[in-house]
Order: structure tokens, then C-alpha cells, then sequence
């Protein structure tokens, strides 16, 4: 790509578009916060986020879930000019689709059937974007400086989905070995004694990294737009 191209294509970021993302990330990140300070019957360690639909201010997890999708849309469409390749396409799609998961849970919370079908979109778009959308980016000229933080960021990802799973797997046979009952489906109110339980933290984390790989594509894009200023 010659510096001519290369300037034409980053002065086509829409630096508010950028600035959406960012802000609608951290919104995700002030109103989970809050959920802490406003429901704290529900142990972080171990209660999943979506549960905080069954409190008093299950709006709030609403509006952080419609705030979550608006950040994936955002960056989505801030980025549109940015991937070329047919590999960050395929991840414009993701992010998209991950975007059109996060909006379901705002509408449908956990004791909709639906809820399960936007977690799964949702929770699983979204590192297949980050990681075909930063390894795309990277590859440019424009966007070649920023490659490390793009890849850190973006296998953050994966990785903290990664750590759910090990959480849960280590949560269900601690819970076996304890003698709790899996049939069940009333949420206990307590877990028995002996159960290693740290899912709820691994599932905060998980919301915080995606957060960070979108907040972070959108600061770098206003590097990289504010680095090639428009020719006068």
C-alpha cells in the first residue's frame, strides 16, 4: 500500500465512532461496578453476572448489556474502512454478531430460554473477532506500530474464556466431591463447604477484557488517524 492509500484510508476513521466505542466500553465497565455496590447479596466470587437480572436493578444489567452491544456496533462500523483482507471481514462479522448477542441479553436475562442462545453468540463472537480484526490490522502499513498492543489485547480473549471454562469445570467437581446435588435447579444460596468456586470472577474478567480489546482498537484509531492528518 503506497503512503498516498495509506493516508486516504485512515483519514476515513470516524474518530466519533471511535470515541462511541470507548465510552460505551467503559459505560459497561462503571454500570457492572455498580451492580457490586447496588446488589452485593449476590457473591461475586461465585454468582454469575447475568443473575443480577433476579435483584432489584436487573435495568442496570440491561443497560450494560445494550451499552456492550453499542460498543461492538460501533467499533464495527468505525473499522469498516480499515479491514481489507477476507480474514477481517470474516472478523467485521463476528463483531457484528457478538454485538447481536450482547443486545439479546439486554432484552431476554437469565430466565429467558433465549438468554443461553446470546451468551453463546455473544461470549463466543467476540474473541473470534478480536483475533482475525488485530492479526488483519497489524498486516498494515497504517496499523503496523500498534500490532502489539492489537494481539495482547485481542488474546486476552480467548484466554479469559479459557480460564471460565477451567473455572466452572473446577467449580462442578469440587461441588460433586461435596456432595451437592446437580439435579437440582434452585440456585443455592450458599455453596457447601470444599467447593473452589471463582467462576463469578473469571466470568467479570471475561466482560473486562473484551472491554479493554475494544476500548484499546478505538484509542489506537485515533492514534493512527490523528499520526496521518488529511492533506489540505
Amino acid at each position: 500500500m503506497s503512503k498516498d492509500t495509506t493516508t486516504t484510508t485512515v483519514t476515513a476513521i470516524p474518530l466519533r465512532a471511535a470515541l462511541l466505542a470507548i465510552a460505551a466500553s467503559a459505560a459497561v465497565l462503571l454500570l457492572l461496578g455498580s451492580l457490586h455496590v447496588l446488589s452485593p447479596e449476590f457473591d461475586p466470587s461465585w454468582r454469575m453476572v447475568s443473575e443480577y437480572a433476579n435483584g432489584r436493578y436487573g435495568w442496570v444489567l440491561s443497560l450494560m448489556f445494550a451499552s456492550w452491544a453499542v460498543s461492538s456496533w460501533a467499533l464495527a462500523f468505525m473499522l469498516r474502512s480499515q479491514v481489507t483482507t477476507t480474514s477481517g471481514k470474516i472478523g467485521l462479522f463476528f463483531l457484528i454478531t457478538a454485538g447481536l448477542g450482547e443486545a439479546m441479553a439486554s432484552v431476554f436475562d437469565i430466565n429467558h430460554g433465549l438468554h443461553d442462545l446470546a451468551g453463546f453468540i455473544g461470549i463466543g463472537g467476540l474473541p473470534m473477532a478480536a483475533m482475525l480484526i488485530s492479526m488483519s490490522l497489524s498486516h498494515t502499513a497504517a496499523w503496523s506500530t500498534a500490532k502489539k498492543p492489537l494481539l495482547w489485547t485481542a488474546n486476552l480473549t480467548w484466554i479469559s474464556i479459557v480460564l471460565l471454562i477451567v473455572s466452572f469445570i473446577v467449580m462442578i467437581v469440587t461441588y460433586i466431591q461435596s456432595g451437592g446435588d446437580m439435579n437440582t435447579t434452585a440456585v443455592p444460596t450458599a455453596l457447601p463447604v470444599g467447593v473452589i468456586a471463582f467462576v463469578g470472577w473469571t466470568n467479570r474478567l471475561l466482560i473486562m477484557a473484551y472491554c479493554t480489546w475494544v476500548m484499546t482498537v478505538g484509542w489506537l484509531a485515533m492514534q493512527v488517524r490523528g499520526n496521518n492528518p488529511r492533506s489540505i
